[in-house]
């Protein structure tokens, strides 16, 4: 069995998961920049090129819970290698695509493997370190690559794209991937749920995946369909019934896929509405600084990748810092103050212009904010795992994941809904007069300015539903070198 006994051992069994999760992240940006191109080689028309995100976004977001339990049941280090080779597969099979459809169903499958992978690989992490001073710090390398993995996916886009052609955004994941399955039985440990009475609990795990599937797709849809179409309207209320559903056979079945038991931890619960939030405002302020760099002030694909830049640095190095203010301070802080520092930075953007730069109206705002981010990001992921047991790690896990992936869409389609109409739906494509560009430019404005209320009711929501208690012992005994176990 693979040993963790040395520090050396732990950094490389660190750096092969935060690697993985960087991958899983970048995917979910990185095509961004090469759907002009992708429309164009594979005829694709302009209502169905978004699914080509979408399929990733909708599979990733409603298997992620699946994923988090399967890998505390049939061992997390399986599951992490079993998702990696999907993901690889996944990733060649799109750059072979010769028409929408493959392209689709390929991203789909990436989707899938993502979602085994991202919750196996952050439970090994929480089974691997010490609750404490230890676990902070691992979280920080994770909250970093994480939290960067965003803004350096639209970079590599677009330099891939220019240079190798589409293909190679997919295909880049491929020998990284499998080196990364490869090296995993030598460098991670095996670990799962040893409760005498193992099964798995097939009736929940249909209803909670086809549930949040469909509450993805409701929400990434609901711009083109409307938020009060019939369809929108529908699909929302069978997913409020499928979940329904799913609480209930949770409540009597014996051997539940996700024990309610678990939120009886107030942290746990409080930093998953935290994560939905912060969710919103990251994904959504990546999306209209894109639009604004784009379509006002007129950078190419690369050039706005580029732009990118200072920002990812930020969450980087924030990201790291965050872990050791958590260590002497707590996440309950740390997280606020992260992201009263993301809504300032929001608020901020609204003060974008017409006629603006760079260096006057993204630099310092974009700075402010992924500070910010990094400051949230790491303690939110810190206290949704603090006091779990280890055979909850991939729940807990599976959970923090998807709150912030169905934020993700969510805060996106918002802003989206909130953009357009403002502006009058002007379709930003075409050359645009004067008149025009102040109107898309009111809509941006507008957006940034609910980006904003997002992080603000984070700090919030963090405010009140986090256990100040709960972060107050985290900290004493990260101080001390002590494990903590928090009461339900």
């Amino acid at each position: 069995m693979t040993s963790l006994d040395t520090p050396r051992a732990k950094n490389l069994a660190l750096a092969l998961l935060a690697m993985t999760q960087f991958i899983i992240v970048v995917d979910a940006s990185i095509v961004n920049v090469a759907l002009p191109t992708i429309g164009t080689d594979l005829a694709f028309s302009q209502d169905n090129l978004s699914w080509v995100i979408n399929a990733y976004t909708l599979v990733f977001g409603g298997f992620l819970l699946l994923g988090g339990r399967m890998a505390d049941l049939l061992g997390r280090r399986r599951l992490f290698i079993s998702g990696l080779i999907l993901f690889s597969v996944a990733s060649l099979l799109g750059g072979l695509a010769q028409s929408d459809v493959q392209l689709i169903v390929a991203r789909a499958l990436q989707g899938l493997g993502a979602a085994l992978v991202s919750p196996a690989a952050l439970s090994i992490v929480t089974t691997t370190f010490a609750e404490g001073a230890e676990r902070n710090r691992a979280l920080g390398v994770w909250g970093a690559v994480a939290g960067a993995g965003g803004a350096v996916g639209v970079l590599l886009g677009g330099i891939l794209t220019e240079y190798l052609g589409w293909e190679w955004v997919l295909w880049v994941n491929v020998p990284i991937g499998l080196t990364a399955a490869f090296l995993a039985p030598r460098l991670l440990p095996e670990s799962r749920d040893e409760a005498e009475h193992r099964s798995f609990d097939i009736p929940g795990a249909i209803t909670v995946t086809a549930g949040l599937a469909l509450l993805v797709y409701a929400i990434v849809d609901a711009e083109s369909a409307g938020w009060t179409s019939t369809q929108t309207v529908t699909l929302l209320a069978i997913t409020v019934a499928l979940i329904g559903t799913f609480i209930a056979i949770e409540s009597r079945t014996r051997q539940p896929l996700m024990p309610l038991s678990t939120f009886r931890l107030q942290t746990l619960r409080g930093a998953n509405v935290v994560g939905l939030l912060v969710g919103m405002s990251l994904f959504s302020m990546f999306f209209i600084i894109s639009l604004y760099l784009q379509q006002v002030l007129g950078y190419s694909a690369l050039k706005a990748g580029f732009a990118y830049l200072p920002l990812s640095i930020a969450i980087i190095l924030s990201a790291g810092a965050a872990s050791q203010l958590v260590t002497r301070l707590g996440f309950k802080p740390t997280l606020t103050f992260g992201l009263l520092m993301v809504a300032a930075g929001l608020l901020w953007f609204t003060q974008i212009s017409v006629d603006g730069s760079f260096t006057a109206d993204v630099l310092g705002p974009s700075l402010l904010a992924a500070v910010g981010l990094g400051f949230s990001f790491v303690p939110v992921t810190i206290a949704a795992v603090t006091g779990t047991r280890p055979d909850q790690a991939g729940l807990a896990s599976g959970l923090i994941n998807t709150s912030q992936q169905v934020g993700g869409a969510l805060g996106v389609a918002i802003l989206a809904s909130v953009a357009t109409s403002v502006s009058g739906g002007i379709d930003p494509r075409g050359r645009l007069d004067p008149a025009q560009l102040a109107d898309l430019l009111d809509g941006f404005q507008t957006a940034f300015l609910v980006g904003a209320g997002f992080a603000l009711l984070g700090a919030i929501a963090a405010t009140l539903l986090i256990s100040s208690k709960d972060s107050r012992e985290m900290a004493a005994a990260a101080q001390r070198g002590e494990e903590i176990a928090v009461a339900a």
